[in-house]
């Protein structure tokens, strides 16, 4: 009876701490994830409803690599850990500028779900709400505008950004596959990314 007990008091605090609200962080090693939503699903069978819980995850290291994922399950956790690692299987890496922001401006659309980013100076910190902002800070982005138009579903809205994100290139990539120097490519730009392009 005793065991019994234990483990669901054991069970009782996982569920507590992963039902928290969304955009929860948490850290392994180097990764970081964040559960961008998680929804109650219901299948009707025959004797009733048989409800399930369905997780979107965010993971990144915070250094140019990131990934989502999405998993169901009839508990809670076991949603997480399914939407984590489907997370970690799908990690893009994306090139940063500095290490702080994007290279230039994009945008991406998912169904009815369409975001623009932008790079921003320094200090500007990541200017993004809800499921896009889970995204660029898991990238590693500090500095960054977005916007969110149309759809504001989870799922659509981080798609769409990744949609963005896929489309990045940096001057160095640019360069090899015209067969140039970078310097050739940037030229002079008035925000004196020419001066760190050798960096990048």
């Amino acid at each position: 009876m005793a065991r019994g007990n234990e483990q669901r008091g054991e069970g009782g605090q996982r569920r507590g701490r992963d039902r928290g609200a969304p955009q929860e962080e948490r850290a392994e090693s180097d990764i970081v994830e964040k559960l961008v939503h998680i929804n109650r699903v219901a299948a009707t069978v025959k004797g009733g409803r048989r409800f399930s819980f369905a997780a979107l995850m965010v993971v990144g290291d915070q250094k140019g690599r990131v990934g989502f994922g999405h998993g169901k399950a009839r508990e809670v956790p076991e949603a997480i850990r399914k939407a984590t690692e489907e997370a970690k299987k799908t990690m893009i890496r994306v090139p940063l500028r500095e290490s702080r922001t994007l290279h230039h401006d994009g945008a991406g659309r998912w169904g009815a779900g369409k975001i623009m980013v932008r790079s921003a100076p320094p200090g500007t910190g990541v200017i993004a709400g809800g499921p896009m902002r889970a995204v660029l800070e898991t990238l590693g982005v500090q500095d960054v505008v977005g916007k969110s138009v149309g759809s504001s579903n989870p799922y659509n809205m981080v798609r769409a950004t990744f949609e963005a994100l896929k489309a990045q290139s940096s001057p160095r990539q640019i360069a090899s596959k015209r067969g140039k120097k970078v310097a050739e490519v940037i030229g002079r730009r008035a925000d004196g990314a020419s001066a760190i392009a050798d960096g990048e």
